[in-house]
């Protein structure tokens, strides 16, 4: 096709031909990038075909592909079969900026702040004590046997069995799940999450040039069948769950399920990642993926949200075959603990005080969650200890529009494409009931949230937030 053939051609992108350079797919690779990064290609906006593409640009169709392939790899586009190729929801996240101090935060997570004195008074406890200054040497910075003995009995109780050499200590669930990728996984694999999976995780697979492929979730959690069909189109080397209450949906997958996903994991022979950083506000303990296919998984155990935020420090659990790669990538790259906070977290759980702080968390919870119920009586997560809540929004809204609008009414929130994976047909808000300071203060950002949607339901025909 001659190329000024295209000079009148409606195309959502048109990269300047003049200023690519040998070696071509780099260079439109690069230019694809730039113009995500600037903002001149808008979420979920749908590229040319390919071939039309390697038409206009006068180069070879293969070309055109290795270069979607290295934007692919780095979440920036995704491919929907039999749709086109889109520009990833999260690719460029508007920049997010500290609210004010009279804003109400429904957006990010504060797990109970009024807990932490409680964990402070056994701090300072330890630090009275005659020894304490041999937890500031840099000694068992994976945890010591005393500490790895306490996560043993701690983990038991969520059906975790396993023994002292196959647990680690890590300064917080984002250093375990760095440790995992890191040891177990190359630039270029492909992890399996769900369509919505904790923002952190996408931004650090990001970050290491993992893709990540999402597929769709029921009311129990992940699809079996679908799973299995995407194992069978591509090469998947591993999989991300988040069973006992997925950030953000608050999707806890049933056992049946459980079952189900862990028979086509052994199957396919890919490595599960289980975040069970939730697994204490599930209504009952389920038996984790680990207990099931214990070969395939590593259990991660966080305790900033059940315990205390700034404790960082996260139980992680291994099978034998997988515990050489993550022991010396851990010490390499110098991901390790302060003996303090391993001794703190240690003492609660040893003198009954982080089973006390949870029980309190799950009543607040529960008196939070009826608060919601209250405002919208339709949305309520089944968990009634779920510290979040996930409100669809009517269709054609946009998350971000909305976030600005709240903003403006002093309301922090945070919606679903912080949160997606790939193409997705749902808009939401994840909504932290935990975050406020008191019952008042959650109540006061709700209504603001309920007149906010009532005003634009009214203004819909002439609302912005339709696209």
């Amino acid at each position: 096709m001659p190329v000024n053939s295209f000079e009148n051609f409606p195309m959502s992108w048109k990269p300047n031909k003049a200023k690519l350079k040998p070696p071509l797919y780099l260079s439109i690779a690069k230019a694809l990038e730039q113009d995500i990064l600037n903002g001149d290609l808008a979420p979920n906006t749908k590229l040319p075909p390919q071939r039309e593409l390697a038409d206009f640009l006068d180069v070879n169709l293969s070309t055109i592909t290795r270069a979607f392939k290295l934007c692919e790899a780095k979440g920036l586009i995704y491919a929907a079969i039999g749709s086109g190729t889109f520009i990833s929801p999260n690719a460029v996240l508007p920049k997010w900026e500290k609210p004010a101090e009279n804003f109400i935060e429904l957006g990010l997570i504060r797990p109970y702040y009024q807990f932490n004195s409680i964990v402070a008074d056994a701090a300072r406890t330890i630090l009275q004590g005659e020894h304490s200054d041999r937890l500031f040497e840099f000694n068992f910075t994976l945890g010591n046997m005393h500490h790895k003995r306490t996560a043993q009995k701690w983990l038991s109780t969520f059906h975790v069995d396993t023994s002292c050499d196959h647990i680690i200590l890590t300064a917080g669930t984002q250093n375990a799940l760095t440790i995992s990728l890191l040891a177990l996984f190359q630039p270029g694999d492909k992890i399996v999450t769900d369509a919505f999976t904790y923002s952190n995780f996408i931004t650090l697979a990001k970050q290491l040039h993992i893709q990540l492929i999402s597929i769709e979730s029921d009311e129990h959690g992940m699809i079996p069948d679908l799973l299995e069909r995407q194992c069978h189109l591509s090469d998947m080397k591993g999989i991300y769950l988040m069973p006992s209450c997925n950030n953000p949906t608050g999707i806890t997958i049933p056992l049946e399920r459980r079952k189900e996903l862990s028979q086509i994991i052994q199957e396919q022979n890919i490595i599960l990642i289980e975040d069970d950083t939730y697994g204490f506000i599930a209504e009952e303990k389920d038996i984790p993926f680990f207990s099931l296919i214990p070969d395939h998984t590593v259990y991660l155990h966080g305790m900033s949200k059940s315990l205390s935020a700034g404790l960082r420090i996260a139980y992680m659990v291994f099978p034998h075959r997988l515990q050489q790669s993550i022991l010396s990538t851990a010490n390499n790259i110098n991901l390790k603990i302060p003996l303090l906070n391993a001794e703190i977290a240690s003492k609660v759980i040893e003198d009954g005080i982080a089973g006390n702080i949870i029980q309190q968390k799950r009543i607040l919870s529960k008196e939070r969650n009826l608060i919601f119920k209250k405002y919208f009586p339709d949305n309520l997560n089944a968990n009634p200890y779920s510290f979040f809540q996930w409100f669809p929004l009517p269709s054609g809204y946009n998350g971000y529009q909305f976030e600005l609008q709240a903003k403006e009414r002093g309301i922090h929130v945070l919606c679903s494409d912080r949160f997606a994976v790939g193409k997705t047909t749902q808009t939401a808000l994840r909504i932290a009931i935990c975050s406020p300071y008191t019952t008042n203060e959650l109540e006061t950002g709700l209504m603001t949230l309920q007149r906010l949607l009532e005003e634009n339901q009214k203004n819909s025909r002439n609302s912005e937030l339709i696209i």
